[in-house]
């Protein structure tokens, strides 16, 4: 693991784990031993920590599971960080916040003690009229609301406008809300790498509801359900093959399809639309045993249907929680989103080794002349990465 800090590394050795009491382990006395010694791998990492990390971490932990909503922005912002020392502390807290999200879903039988949902849509959707909306209705039936807005970086800079924290003033500057815009940086889902773990520490801040507002719509797009429990559509009553308009990948994940913007003059084409996605949904086959996806209809401008929709999302949840496929889906997502970063870890690890490094900008160059196939450098490349990876 040349490349990888200490600390993750031992943290990928020994996990931790969290013992329930007077729990019997079910599977081999080998098994057990394993997991009695990785309960201790957390507590030996942090004695590995300096004095001033471990109060940063302690102060951060404290402020997080007290509710503070500085302190959620300092840990999300630590999260974010590609400093490898940074993200070795954040992994640190993770596993802190994972534990007492554990200790909480134990004390409420085993279920979620918190209801994600992604939102996408094409621009111009609504999406972000939509959630100031719907964020004040639940935070003001008691609700504490968390929305994750991802922004679009840009190619060429970077840079991002996060623009959707001035598009929701009120929600904003609702003490029971939490609104994070963060960019893209680049990744192909229009959801950061990072946002996954921004959703545990939301959680783990006490927001019994949070929402993960997506980049766009399209085939690579439904990587935000891939860490939600229910992925809702935002489509407008725009003119003139809707359907073509939205891949068929993202429909089929989509749980609720919402024609948004269903007031005035709207009415009659978002009635349409709203017909047109019912019967296109019914050809498509289900993704769940307890639910069957929907098509409603909504106005954030007059607030018309937006109570109806929230009970129809409450139905889903009940739903599946009540059969166990929400729990199984959770599951499901921690394995595909372990695979999405040793994907990323591993092609940035590729590109980083020296003999890789030293042998790209050659073979690009042939590859740009069409002297050899893109296919041979890669073979090329992968071999020079072994070679040197296996004598090493």
């Amino acid at each position: 693991m040349n490349g990888t800090p200490a600390a993750v590394v031992q943290l990928i050795r020994d996990p931790p784990h969290v013992p329930q009491n007077g729990a019997v382990c079910p599977v081999s006395v080998h098994s057990c031993q394993h997991r009695r010694h990785a309960s201790t791998a957390l507590s030996q990492h942090i004695q590995d920590l300096s004095g001033p990390e471990q109060r940063l971490l302690t102060k951060l932990y404290e402020g997080l599971i007290g509710g503070q909503r500085a302190s959620l922005a300092e840990c999300i912002t630590l999260v974010e960080t590609r400093h490898p020392r940074k993200r070795e502390l954040a992994q640190v807290l993770l596993q802190r916040v994972l534990a007492y999200r554990t200790q909480q879903e134990a004390g409420n039988g085993g279920k979620p003690v918190a209801f994600r949902v992604g939102l996408s849509g094409p621009p111009g959707a609504g999406k972000s009229s939509f959630i100031e909306v719907v964020g004040k209705m639940l935070t003001e039936r008691g609700h504490r609301v968390s929305v994750l807005a991802v922004d679009p970086s840009s190619c060429t800079t970077g840079g991002s406008l996060l623009g959707d924290k001035t598009r929701m003033t009120e929600l904003s500057r609702d003490m029971n809300a939490f609104i994070r815009p963060s960019p893209t940086s680049g990744t192909l889902g229009g959801v950061t790498r990072t946002t996954n773990e921004a959703v545990v520490l939301c959680e783990g801040a006490g927001y019994d509801l949070v929402l993960v507002e997506t980049v766009g719509v399209g085939q690579s797009e439904f990587a935000v359900a891939d860490m939600v429990d229910m992925f809702v559509l935002l489509i407008p009553p725009a003119g003139g093959d809707e359907l073509q308009g939205i891949k068929r990948g993202i429909i089929e994940r989509a749980d609720l399809v919402v024609v948004t913007k269903s007031d005035g003059d709207l009415v009659v084409p978002a009635r349409r639309i709203q017909t047109e996605y019912t019967s296109a949904l019914k050809l498509l086959r289900r993704q769940s045993r307890s639910w069957n996806p929907k098509v409603v209809r909504s106005s954030s401008y007059t607030g018309e249907g937006i109570p109806e929709l929230w009970a129809t999302i409450e139905s889903y949840r009940d739903a599946m929680l009540a059969s166990g496929e929400l729990q199984g889906r959770r599951k499901a997502q921690q394995r595909v989103w372990m695979w999405s970063l040793i994907q990323e870890n591993v092609l940035c690890h590729f590109r980083n080794h020296p003999s890789v490094r030293e042998a790209l900008p050659h073979l690009e160059a042939e590859v740009t002349k069409g002297a050899i196939s893109p296919g041979l450098a890669a073979d090329l490349l992968l071999k020079a990465f072994s070679s040197s990876s296996s004598s090493s």
